[in-house]
């Protein structure tokens, strides 16, 4: 994923889906805006509900030419065809998940609020690095990914880098300056209309 001149929308899944519906409400997403990637990131752990779910969504997504990573479960991304995977325990995987995958797979990593974290993820070869909750939430353990990292790390650092986490226009106007792109899932999924909430998040890109 290159750095992009302004922001760029990576789609993140919700936890639980509908696989009668969101297939649908899905397409309709990509079919309103330019996604750079999306990512499947199910609470289940059930080897064939996310079999199921991520053909469902390789499908819609490969359709329109964008890329579809997978949270955690590297084997399966191997397996069902997918583009790679994101990872959520920092740096500590990223080797072995390069060298399983290959270098052309996409390897992500989650590293919270650490720049050191995030520094070591893309000394060992991953695509990108994502920080978060950028907003205030009750998961995780209440530290924010504060400005001032997006900041330090669009200037000193060439990975490209993802907001992500409890998103509102306010934040993704602040952050649009620093990031490349802004990881937006459950803020769409919950609303009645996911592609009239992703327009008015995104018209704060600019």
């Amino acid at each position: 994923m290159a750095n992009p001149e302004q922001p760029q929308i990576y789609l993140i899944s919700p936890p639980e889906i509908e696989l009668s519906r969101f297939p649908d409400q899905l397409a309709r997403v990509l079919d309103a805006a330019e996604i750079a990637c999306v990512r499947l990131a199910l609470a289940t752990r059930d080897e064939d509900r996310l079999s199921r779910a991520a053909d469902a969504v390789r499908e819609v997504a490969h359709a329109r030419d964008v890329a579809i990573v997978i949270s955690e479960h590297v084997l399966l991304a191997e397996r069902l065809g997918l583009d790679g995977v994101h990872l959520t325990d920092g740096a500590r995987s990223v080797r072995n998940t390069r060298k399983d995958l290959g270098k052309d797979a996409i390897v992500g990593a989650f590293c919270g609020a650490s720049s050191h974290d995030g520094m070591t993820a893309g000394e060992l070869g991953c695509d990108y690095i994502s920080f978060g909750p950028v907003g205030t939430t009750p998961l995780g353990d209440g530290t924010l990914a504060e400005h001032d990292l997006f900041h330090w790390w669009s200037q000193m650092i060439e990975v490209p880098v993802v907001a992500e986490g409890a998103l509102d226009t306010d934040i993704i106007a602040k952050l649009a300056p620093v990031t490349d792109f802004f990881g937006i899932g459950e803020e769409i999924w919950r609303a009645e209309d996911p592609v009239a909430k992703l327009t008015e998040l995104t018209a704060a890109f600019h």
